[in-house]
């Protein structure tokens, strides 16, 4: 069936893309599209070009000007013939070209339904399809290198050559298999064997490890910032995302919730979390943005502890039982606000009073807008992102991580085998078990169900 949608958003350009793919695409829209240079007909056009000229209504009447691009089959992104209409953003016309492509025999595409023709039809494998919807969402200099990186098939490259390795390993297994009846052949050297899984067992390792920094640039770092009522942690929340998000005022316990917003650092999206202030009170709502402010912390990557000491003292002990407790593992940053209402010798309390907790200290006005581009460089430094190439394989997705971890786990059980020397239909099933793993992330081994799950989250044009 020969689907139509509307690929590009609506209401924020000059013009707008219709996309329609499938085995009648040149014929439904030859019959809505009247050139102005030629009577060349959409179907005789060569592929990748470009006509400029009029979509008719049913009535005759000119609907818009366009351009109108072809590209053959299987040269195409879904595989099928494809024609692309470019016409004005209006979203009457946009509609009424939809209209007429369905009256022509076309259908609504469903949500990611081009995509899924692409997969389907051998363009891409599952992951390079399921990158196109992360380079799509991406909104960092970060997850866009990684987004393109998946989409153009480094993921992928490194995920054949593992299973090119695991195919060999388990051919020679179960070439023994087939001639158990003569205990004297080995088609598989076991030392040869140990060395394998040792490499397939160490790549396997090292890519279910990146998900830790593939999913904090995929989804951002999040960054919680706690302190007591009123030290300005609202204000700070405002001065790095660059707008007034939170309410500020001087009275205490102002803030009842958690507000986020997110920002681009050095390339790396941060998500930032305003908090509760802490303290203790008999205010029931109050108490209750507390709890959801200590939840907070437990799960954020980077902890900025915002620090008032223009005022009375903090309370340290309670506060470093709620805020240092909960930090453990995590990046904490002692941040003391309104520096320019601080002396010196307020300074150096403030250096004595907080030397053992923390992982570093700055000293800022939140109000003035003083040291905060050093902030945002201690931020991304506590980061610990390591430096990537654009040939980084980095996992990104849950359901890949999920995968790896599984196959993982039978390489390990295969080495634990080779090791106690088990039979070779044991190791067999394991070497299987971890190949259907990795197959399960390119597509090789898939369901209609986790196909529908995945390209149901893309947008409709895509």
């Amino acid at each position: 069936m020969t689907i139509c949608a509307i690929s590009t958003a609506p209401g924020i350009g000059g013009i707008a893309l219709v996309r329609v793919s499938g085995n009648d695409a040149f014929a439904i829209c030859d019959k809505l599209f009247k050139p102005f240079s030629d009577k060349l007909s959409i179907p005789a056009m060569s592929a990748n070009t470009v006509r400029f000229g009029e979509i008719l209504n049913a009535d005759g009447s000119v609907l818009d000007e366009v351009l109108v691009t072809v590209f053959h089959k299987p040269h195409s992104f879904t595989g099928e013939n494809v024609v692309e209409i470019a016409c004005h953003g209006s979203l009457f016309i946009q509609q009424e070209i939809l209209k007429l492509l369905l009256q022509n025999g076309c259908r609504m595409a469903r949500a990611g339904e081009f995509t899924q023709r692409a997969f389907l039809n051998g363009k891409m494998d599952l992951s390079q399809a399921e990158a196109v919807a992360d380079l799509i969402a991406s909104q960092s200099r970060a997850s866009h290198r990684l987004a393109m990186n998946q989409m153009r098939g480094g993921f992928s490259h490194e995920l054949l050559l593992l299973r090119d390795k695991l195919l060999n390993f388990t051919s020679l297994v179960e070439l023994e298999l087939d001639f158990s009846d003569h205990e004297d052949l080995e088609f598989a050297n076991r030392t040869q064997l140990c060395a394998l899984a040792d490499e397939i067992e160490h790549k396997l390792k090292h890519l279910v490890d990146s998900f830790a920094t593939g999913n904090a640039i995929k989804n951002g770092i999040p960054v919680a910032i706690v302190g007591e009522t009123n030290a300005g942690k609202s204000t700070l929340l405002n001065v790095l995302v660059g707008e007034e998000k939170a309410i500020v005022s001087d009275i205490h316990g102002t803030t009842r919730d958690v507000i986020e917003d997110t920002v681009n650092l050095y390339g790396v999206q941060f998500r930032f979390l305003d908090t509760a202030g802490l303290r203790p009170t008999d205010d029931t709502i109050e108490n209750i943005g507390i709890e959801r402010s200590l939840a907070v912390i437990e799960q954020a990557q980077i902890v900025l502890w915002l620090i008032d000491y223009s005022q009375e003292k903090t309370n340290l002990a309670w506060l470093s039982q709620q805020v240092v407790e909960r930090s453990r593992g995590k990046q904490l940053i002692l941040v003391f606000n309104k520096l320019d209402l601080l002396n010196d010798t307020q300074k150096s309390e403030v250096q004595e009073s907080y030397k053992q907790i923390g992982d570093h200290r700055i000293f800022i006005s939140a109000k003035q807008r003083h040291h905060i581009d050093e902030l945002q460089e201690l931020l991304y430094k506590s980061a610990q992102l390591p430096e990537l190439s654009s040939n980084d394989v980095v996992v990104t997705s849950l359901r890949h991580y999920e995968a790896l971890a599984n196959a993982h786990a039978a390489i390990v059980r295969v080495k634990e085998g080779l090791n106690s020397k088990i039979s070779g239909d044991f190791l067999a099933q394991d070497l299987r078990e971890c190949l259907n793993h990795l197959g399960e992330i390119t597509g090789q081994i898939s369901t209609d169900e986790v196909l529908s799950t995945i390209f149901s989250k893309f947008c409709i044009g895509k």
